[in-house]
């Protein structure tokens, strides 16, 4: 049976989202679970300098492209997000697909913006590579096939996607307002799309790989569920309060991650960083520890290699 080898890391939002939950405690979660990386979320880097009183400026999210804002503003806090990236020694800094609902939807503008952020973080030593993460509410570029062509348009050496499981599957093929969790077409689309990845998709383009879970709504997904937020996707609501690890199923996991592994990693030969990315309610307990986080995260991937 075919196996990956690939470098693992894990986000800082998947070792606990309580505030008391440190910076330091869940590096050092993570490194005593298996961990060789890890992605550090701008909250928690924000958090635990606030309580260090360091002077730092982290900035604000970077939800970069097609902006309503002044471009020059965007660049600031993105140079500052460069800087910091460069102290912590990163390979990457992740910008999500631009999901505001007032956002410019002008390609030639986007591709623009995003050619002038890739330049900034080349610009000196050392150079930043802009991890392009599609999601599956965001106002253009929703699909890998979506980002693929952007970041052929931008046409920068350290601009590349970032793909995740979660974001890919609730688009095609998850379904949370369905009784069967998908979509009619799902399993087909899914299947269409992993065709075409291993055959499309240029590996230099791929930066990183993000995997999580999503648990099935029952009673399905309605303006009645208590997540429900008006106005806001429900793959957004979906995203930020049941994300479990891949393959936990007892927590109501049960999305296509084996078979997207199988094809984005194994098939397509991707040689680089897989990272485990969660949202995942139950740790926003105060009790549910790092050290707890990262030994489910460290199964769940011992269950992925099975």
């Amino acid at each position: 049976m075919k196996t990956f080898n690939n470098k693992l890391a894990i986000s800082t939002s998947s070792l606990g989202l309580h505030p008391s939950h440190s910076l330091d405690h869940k590096i050092h979660a993570a490194a005593s679970h298996s961990f060789e990386g890890i992605e550090i979320v701008h909250a928690d880097l924000k958090n635990y300098t606030t309580s260090r009183k360091v002077d730092i400026e982290i900035g604000a999210d970077l939800n970069f492209e097609g902006h309503t804002s002044p471009l020059e503003e965007r660049l600031s806090v993105a140079a500052e997000w460069i800087k910091i990236a460069r102290i912590l020694g990163a390979t990457y800094m992740q910008v999500p697909a631009q999901f505001g609902k007032d956002a410019i939807e002008d390609e030639a503008l986007i591709v623009s913006e995003l050619q002038q952020l890739a330049d900034l973080a080349s610009a000196a030593e050392l150079v930043i590579s802009i991890a392009y993460e599609p999601m599956s509410w965001s106002v253009c570029y929703r699909t890998w096939q979506d980002s693929l062509r952007l970041a052929n348009l931008v046409d920068r050496s350290n601009f590349g996607i970032c793909l995740d499981t979660f974001h890919i599957a609730s688009k095609i093929w998850g379904n949370p307002y369905d009784p069967s969790g998908k979509y009619p077409s799902g399993d087909k689309n899914l299947a269409n799309s992993l065709r075409d990845f291993v055959q499309d998709f240029p590996l230099e383009k791929l930066f990183y790989i993000q995997l999580a879970d999503g648990e099935r709504f029952d009673p399905p997904f309605s303006d009645k569920h208590p997540w429900y937020v008006e106005g806001e996707a429900a793959e957004f609501t979906w995203s930020k309060h049941a994300r479990p690890f891949p393959l936990e199923s007892g927590l109501g996991g049960y999305m296509p991650v084996k078979e997207m592994v199988q094809a984005w990693v194994l098939e397509k030969g991707f040689k680089g960083w897989i990272s485990l990315e969660s949202f995942d309610r139950r740790m926003r307990d105060k009790s549910i520890e790092p050290g707890h986080c990262a030994a489910r995260a460290e199964n769940s991937m011992h269950r992925l290699h099975e």
